[in-house]
């Protein structure tokens, strides 16, 4: 028990899980006249009687709130014994604690402008990099807890890689860095990194989740539409360091800006990359409705970090956002001129452009035609010319409308504005607003989670009420601040982290963190995360020489199990009836690029946790089962990067296989592998080769490789016991994760 109880960190949680069902913001729902999501309604009299509060500060006896959850009579306790809803003694003892200490009331702390914190005094001043570790050590010492010493150098830059570029770092720089580990060459690969288009490519992966990208419409024969052109400007701002308000604004609002470039034209896709429909018997409006309603929750989740769809059919039951102030959000992107069918199979749908070669030759070069296409359609936002009138939908049915509103930003506390926020792109500079606490909070938020695993608001896709409170909201407001200030530069915040300390820390667990920090809240050490789908796909390509370096143009089909698009398209599909190979280059692209159907996605992705990409995902899933091994195991990709991981080795290391299989090994885990572990792949080869020697057929088999015929059989078993030996590695734990 606290000595002394804080609301937002004690007692909110509990009345927001507990109690808001019935007395929260969804003012239908409210039981007995109290609510409880605000200081003036759950102090005020209830029903009008003066002498019945809930809530009485520095009296908890006269409090019916604390009579109702003491009470031992079954009708008359809350929570309700029929809600399922249950308060723990401990929780009890919080909320009448509360009360006797006066009932101090706080705003929800996300919908306060952050305010400049003053950098945490410390005592272990020696292991300071940057300001974000004095607020980490400032935290850690309150806990009774040390930091980690420094990673290993080169698993400290292996981690730096896969952060920054989602690659594994070349042994020439992993030697580099051995040779001189100091701050200044930790910089300078940091801004290497930083300044390739493996970066942009990093960065774009994350954000074609959080923008729900496919390059297929999603219902029924799931057609195959163009998009990729707006993936390439999604690199190219990266690449260019574009500040994020412009980022950002361009994306929702392009089209509005002033004499607007084609370029900012595309940006717009972003809004449209929501499922289209072409199935007969479907009724347009509800459609039509439903990709409002995608914009709406899109931009509700990926700016604001709040769950914005829950006030669809009825008020938020936990945040302050009624249905009306949903709807008036949603008559932002309503007046899109599009229709909710694709009337004529496999049209393109309404609005888009046509990006031709000249332009892409002349203004729009980041666009990369690598099939030499003479026009691009692309689906883009243009709103109609009068705008489409918005209605309050009665339980969100598209066929129910009820109040007539206007567009408006919502009410909150969100931002002090006045006036009508017209459009679109009224709504962006609400957004970049000063006093809009949300947007470069969540913003810094998910920079953290990429870069930590977890972010410092843990449901980095809601800061509302039923959100997790932030770990460190001094750092938090701390990064925001210094985002803003930098002028958005996305560069520099990734930069600022993974310079400090807290970066660079080793991930061993002891005894002491485990009891005390099971789950690292407090980063007392570094986390072990798994690479990412893409990274684990993108890393056997890399190290075994096989990744084709080109950046963007149009997605790529590679390796997938044989008829899968077959067994779940309906009667049509036209290019995605059927999957069918790429040959050649095509094969080894970066992962970013492969195809996306919406119904079928790549199915090794999926086990490795990619969302679906039906709507707009900030957080992946992090789950481990037996079938992520079978991938690693017997997915032909992987069996050939193997392969090819042997012959790069073997041409390295000539006839020496202690160089071979450490070369392997430095590649795989960016490290040289100890005597036990050498001793132990040694004897493994020794013991495969001769094995294959016995069984020439089984090795032809294994390698599937036109070259075979040419080897003799030793070479073809030596080769094979390498592949096994790659293929060992390749299923570390160690080679799997980011450090």
């Amino acid at each position: 028990m606290p000595d002394k109880v804080d609301f937002l960190y004690h007692v909110k949680p509990i009345l927001s899980d507990r109690c808001f069902k019935c007395h929260g913001p969804d003012a239908s729902k409210v039981e007995a006249g109290l609510q409880l999501h605000t200081k003036e309604l759950a102090f005020k009299a209830l029903n009008d009687q003066s002498d019945r509060y809930a809530i009485i500060p520095n009296d908890a006896e006269k409090s019916l709130l604390v009579q109702k959850i003491f009470t031992e009579s079954e009708d008359d306790i809350m929570p309700p014994t029929d809600s399922n809803l249950k308060l723990e003694d401990f929780e009890k003892e919080i909320l009448k604690r509360w009360i006797e200490q006066g009932a101090e009331w706080k705003e929800h702390w996300a919908f306060i402008t952050p305010r400049e914190q003053k950098i945490p005094i410390v005592e272990n001043k020696d292991w300071v990099s940057n300001d974000i570790d004095h607020f980490i050590l400032k935290k850690l010492e309150e806990q009774n807890l040390s930091p980690s010493k420094k990673m290993r150098d080169e698993k400290l830059l292996r981690r730096l890689s896969f952060d920054l570029t989602g690659l594994p770092p070349d042994i020439e720089d992993i030697n580099s860095f051995k040779e001189d580990n100091s701050d200044e060459n930790y910089e300078r690969l940091v801004d290497k990194f930083l300044n390739s288009y493996s970066f942009a490519e990093r960065m774009t992966n994350d954000w074609l989740d959080l923008a729900r990208y496919a390059d297929t419409h999603g219902y029924q024969d799931d057609l195959e539409r163009t998009m990729w052109p707006w993936r390439d400007w999604v690199i190219h701002a990266y690449q260019n360091n574009m500040s994020y308000d412009q980022f950002v604004t361009w994306q929702l609002a392009g089209d509005l800006m002033p004499n607007a470039s084609k370029e900012q034209i595309i940006a717009t896709a972003f809004n449209r990359n929501h499922k289209i429909t072409q199935e007969g018997g479907v009724i347009p409006e509800e459609y039509r409705a439903e990709y409002v309603t995608d914009r709406t929750n899109t931009f509700g989740t990926a700016f604001l970090g709040l769950t914005f769809e829950c006030a669809k059919c009825h008020d938020h039951k936990y945040d302050p956002i009624s249905q009306k102030e949903y709807f008036q959000l949603y008559g932002y992107f309503n007046s899109v001129d599009e229709k909710g069918l694709i009337e004529s199979y496999g049209a393109i749908p309404e609005p888009f452009i046509t990006i031709t070669k000249e332009e892409i030759t002349s203004t729009l070069k980041f666009i990369n035609n690598l099939d030499t296409l003479d026009s691009i359609p692309l689906l883009v936002m243009k709103d109609l010319a009068k705008p489409r009138d918005t209605h309050v939908l009665n339980r969100g049915a598209y066929d129910q409308p009820a109040e007539k509103v206007s567009p408006q930003v919502p009410s909150f506390g969100l931002a002090k504005h006045n006036g009508t926020y017209k459009d679109r792109l009224a709504l962006s500079k609400w957004l970049f607003d000063d006093n809009n606490p949300l947007t470069a909070r969540v913003a810094v938020n998910r920079f953290w989670q990429q870069i930590f695993g977890s972010g410092i608001v843990v449901s980095s896709f809601d800061f509302g009420n039923q959100g997790t409170l932030p770990s460190h909201p001094e750092l938090l407001d701390h990064l925001a601040l210094k985002f803003k200030k930098s002028g958005w530069d996305i560069k520099e915040m990734m930069k600022y982290i993974v310079c400090s300390s807290t970066y660079k820390q080793d991930n061993k667990v002891n005894d002491r963190h485990l009891q005390i920090d099971p789950e690292n809240k407090w980063l007392a050490r570094s986390s072990r995360n798994r690479l990412s789908a893409e990274m684990l796909r993108d890393h056997a390509l890399k190290i075994s020489g096989l990744l084709v370096n080109k950046i963007g143009g149009p997605s790529v089909k590679p390796y997938q199990p044989e008829g899968l698009w077959n067994e779940v398209t309906g009667g049509g599909g036209g290019s995605t009836a059927s999957y069918i190979q790429d040959e050649g280059e095509n094969n080894y692209r970066r992962s970013l690029y492969t195809f996306w159907k919406r119904t079928v996605p790549p199915p090794n992705m999926m086990l490795f946790d990619t969302p679906t990409r039906d709507f707009c995902m900030v957080k992946r899933e992090n789950t481990s089962t037996p079938l992520q091994a079978l991938v690693l195991m017997n997915d032909p990709q992987f069996l050939e990067a193997s392969r090819a991981l042997a012959n790069r080795a073997f041409i390295f290391g000539k006839d020496k296989k202690e160089e071979v299989i450490q070369y392997m090994f430095t590649l795989a885990t960016s490290r040289e592998a100890d005597k036990i572990e050498m001793q132990t792949l040694v004897e493994l080869f020794d013991a495969e080769k001769e094995n294959y020697q016995d069984d020439p057929l089984r090795a032809n088999e294994f390698l599937n490789l036109e070259e075979v015929s040419s080897m003799t059989e030793i070479e073809m078993a030596e080769l094979a016991a390498y592949t096994f030996i790659a293929n060992t590695i390749f299923n570390l734990d160690e080679t799997i994760r980011k450090s």
